[in-house]
């Protein structure tokens, strides 16, 4: 890992799982949205910033490889790390490891950033997109 990777720790509570008591794969997905967010946040931005700018941010795409599950009660680390920052988008690389290091799931998504009035797509702010390059 490097040191613009930034981590989450996330402990697995049984209502991250599915009947055979492994993660229900669409929790992974709540994960990353949790640590870009936290990501975000240590940079200085908040969600109500953007809100208040007009502003909002809608995940264009993304891809995901499971590698391994996560079982209920399992400690893992989720990661985001700015991979490339455009005019109007973010490409995000995101790891969900298992605590002993085992890779789980892999994961690339792009944000988008839209304006709140018309849901187009807008610049990212000049201060959040320079804050990102400079993790890069």
């Amino acid at each position: 890992m490097t040191t613009s990777e930034f981590e989450l720790p996330i402990r697995i509570y049984i209502e991250d799982t599915d009947a055979g008591g492994i993660v229900f794969y669409a929790n992974y997905l709540k994960f990353f949205e949790r640590t870009r967010t936290e990501f975000i946040r240590s940079l200085g931005f908040g969600l109500r910033d953007g809100l208040s700018r007009g502003t909002s941010y809608v995940v264009h795409s993304l891809d995901l490889q499971y590698k391994a599950p996560a079982v209920l009660d399992d400690e893992i680390m989720v990661t985001a790390k700015v991979a490339k920052v455009g005019r109007t988008y973010i490409d995000f690389q995101q790891t969900a490891r298992h605590i002993d290091g085992r890779v789980l799931v892999l994961c690339n998504v792009r944000v988008a950033c839209v304006a709140l009035t018309n849901l187009k797509p807008k610049a990212l702010p000049a201060d959040m997109a320079n804050a990102l390059v400079s993790t890069q």
